[in-house]
């Protein structure tokens, strides 16, 4: 079972931020800080231990919060030039998004300069959501301003926090009632020189998909139009989900909306009968049936046993797509773990498989997972 990010966040955070501040505020109360910021903390997740500090700052750092804003950006220190590769260590400054957003509704403007500051550190998306909320006109506009910002982590901004269901982050309902003004933004990134916040473009429409998914199919079609291969790259992965779910308007846009004339050949699913913490190998081939060649999508489909009779779960992996030639082939392979994790737990039970051929299943057999064999017995 993998670590949980709560054991990367101890109590040496709110250490470090309170050293921070004492270097540029020298009369701070590190102690009284870090004794109220660790009560309880050895019980709280990731994301309510960020909160618990921001709490703990507004507590400790002066009431006037101008006065105090200027004192936190004084402290963070230089901005980063890339989140890629940083693992956990940008996470130091998840209080300072929480403080601001807690402590700064009611100001607006050097709120901005907070964020424009802080995400350039670590990405205020959590924490720009209450402003959205309570100023939305007024951060309609900064955001479009942030979309030609010279900083990648601004412009990523822009997209990733006004994502309608960001992960760990409270919904955007104003957004999901009415994506229009997001879109318009979402316009002026989609060619974005880096892919940072071109990636961010494409989750926000996935999320766009799951609430309208006619909506993410007409902005994806009109995109396609002359699309250079980045931003093809960008609508192959906002359509994501919804080709997953063998959407025939998704496949059409990306190219695949045809159904293909193939045969199946050579399947297997090694071995037959496999312990939870074993692994499954599924192989096949596809052989083309057309007289021209074909551009076919290729996914596997998974139903899982669930807990309880009547409760399967399915989850397709992405295997590979292409063209097939008249009277050619295609091979596939995937190895399925079958190690407990905390993102999947595996039941006994019957497992199906199936192969998505541009949204189209075809079957390819099951496969048995048992209990694992105990010591001794």
């Amino acid at each position: 079972m993998a670590e949980p990010l709560k054991a990367r966040y101890g109590p040496e955070i709110p250490q470090r931020i309170a050293a921070m501040i004492e270097r540029v505020h020298p009369v701070f109360p590190t102690r009284a800080f870090v004794e109220q910021a660790l009560r309880g903390y050895e019980d709280l997740e990731l994301m309510p231990r960020a909160r618990h500090i921001a709490r703990a700052l507004g507590d400790h750092l002066p009431a006037d919060y101008p006065e105090a804003l200027d004192i936190v950006l004084r402290s963070i220190g230089p901005p980063v030039d890339s989140a890629m590769g940083q693992g956990m260590a940008p996470f130091l400054y998840l209080p300072h998004t929480y403080w601001v957003a807690e402590r700064g509704l009611g100001h607006l403007d050097a709120s901005v300069r907070a964020m424009h500051a802080i995400t350039q550190r670590f990405s205020f998306e959590f924490g720009i959501r209450p402003f959205i909320e309570r100023h939305p006109h007024e951060m309609l506009a900064v955001l479009e301003r942030w979309c030609a910002d010279p900083n990648v982590h601004v412009r990523r901004l822009v997209s990733e926090g006004t994502r309608p269901r960001l992960p760990w982050a409270s919904r955007l309902r104003v957004f999901e009632r009415d994506p229009r003004p997001v879109i318009a933004l979402l316009e002026r990134l989609r060619d974005d020189p880096d892919e940072y916040v071109r990636r961010s473009v494409a989750n926000h429409l996935n999320d766009l998909g799951r609430a309208d998914p006619a909506l993410l199919v007409e902005v994806c079609t009109r995109w396609a139009e002359d699309a250079p291969p980045a931003r093809v790259r960008l609508i192959r992965h906002a359509l994501r989900t919804l080709v997953k779910r063998g959407d025939p308007h998704a496949l059409t846009v990306l190219g695949y909306g045809a159904r293909a004339k193939v045969a199946l050949q050579r399947a297997s699913i090694e071995p037959a009968r496999a312990p939870i913490g074993g692994a499954v190998t599924v192989a096949f081939e596809l052989a083309s049936e057309a007289r021209r060649v074909q551009r076919v999508l290729v996914d596997l489909r998974v139903t899982y046993a669930g807990a309880r009779a009547g409760a399967p779960r399915t989850k397709v992996f992405k295997l590979d797509a292409g063209e097939l030639e008249p009277g050619g082939t295609m091979a596939f392979g995937k190895r399925l773990s079958l190690r407990q994790m905390s993102t999947r737990t595996h039941y006994p039970g019957v497992h199906r498989v199936e192969a998505l051929v541009n949204g189209a299943a075809i079957d390819l057999g099951v496969f048995e997972v048992v209990e694992a064999a105990r010591d001794g017995s």
